[in-house]
């Protein structure tokens, strides 16, 4: 008759979960670079080795003393333009902006630096009784030299252009533009309604003007359903981007070895994005002949409560380089 011993089993579950929480506390607060090459036909030279660094989905999380650890990682990459893919915040309300700033502060490339907001961001415009205004939370960004992205940004090199564009107010199209002066009362224009249309006359420069390189930056990830509906959908005008750059998952908050992602919040997908399609969490894809490319980012949001942390995920920073396809 075999005997067991329940007081040994305790102690190695206890010693099992013990080790687990001081990985965990260990993974959280590390940092990884993720490197990705995109091949482009017909890339001109002068943009061969052109590179993208991604920074996304901070949700106010510290790497150190303002942002020392963090800061290192990034001011030791060579890149030609950084984004930042929304969520610096943890909340749409939240005052404390000190931990995006003081990374942003301490960035010593930001010759050409672009953000872009997430659901965690407060509003990127106020309305008030003089018109539209910038929230503070803009102002303050700007002035520590990261332009807030809202139609379209050029990038010279050489001869060659780059266009880096709000994937959003890039998809407007005329129909859209129409049906919003249709349903206008009395020809009242709203000031929300006005934003797109300036957005809508902003964003012709892409139609008149091409480019070598279209990359598309949003905080959601577009799920193939959705870029289904663009397509076919006249009131979308979709773009020949050569990549969209994405993050909002955060590579699915929870993760389990050797399965992948229990969660993302899409309601795009089946049961609203629980067990979701694990070639759709993270990483690069291509639907349409459209890559994709989405971040895990930095932090973790507090949707459960008590559970603001990620599991088996390690934070990561992302560095993606186009080539030339061969």
């Amino acid at each position: 008759m075999v005997v067991v011993n329940l007081g040994h089993i305790f102690k190695i579950v206890f010693v099992i979960i013990l080790l687990l929480l001081i990985y965990n506390v260990f993974d959280n607060n590390r940092i990884k670079v993720v490197e990705q090459t995109i091949a482009i036909e017909k890339l001109p030279e002068a943009l061969n080795g052109f590179t993208v660094l991604q920074v996304t989905d901070l949700h106010e999380k510290e790497f150190g003393h303002k942002q020392k650890r963090l800061l290192k990682k990034i001011n030791d990459i060579e890149y030609d333009v950084i984004v930042f893919t929304g969520d610096m915040l943890n909340s749409s309300t939240s005052r404390n902006y000190s931990p995006y700033y003081n990374l942003i502060e301490g960035i010593e490339n930001k010759e050409h630096a672009l953000f872009v907001p997430g659901n965690a961001d407060p509003r990127s415009y106020l309305f008030t009784t003089s018109g539209l205004e910038k929230n503070d939370f803009i102002d303050g960004m700007e002035e520590r030299g990261v332009a807030f992205l809202d139609t379209t940004y050029s990038i010279r090199k050489g001869n060659s252009l780059v266009r880096v564009v709000d994937f959003e107010s890039s998809i407007i199209s005329n129909e859209r533009i129409e049906a919003y002066k249709t349903t206008s009362e009395d020809g009242n224009i709203s000031p929300y309604v006005k934003l797109q249309m300036d957005k809508y006359e902003e964003n012709k420069v892409l139609n008149e003007e091409s480019s070598d390189l279209l990359i598309a930056l949003n905080h959601y990830p577009i799920p193939d359903s959705r870029m289904d509906v663009i397509f076919s959908d006249d009131h979308y005008n979709i773009r020949k981007f050569d990549l969209i750059l994405a993050g909002h998952y955060h590579g699915g908050q929870y993760r389990i070895p050797f399965y992948g992602a229990l969660f993302i919040p899409e309601s795009f997908y089946e049961r609203n994005g629980l067990f979701p399609p694990q070639d759709r969490v993270k990483g690069l894809w291509e639907y349409k002949g459209i890559k994709q490319y989405v971040s895990t980012g930095l932090g973790s949001s507090d949707t459960i409560p008590l559970m603001k942390f990620r599991l088996f995920n390690t934070p990561e920073l992302n560095v993606i380089t186009f080539t030339s396809k061969k």
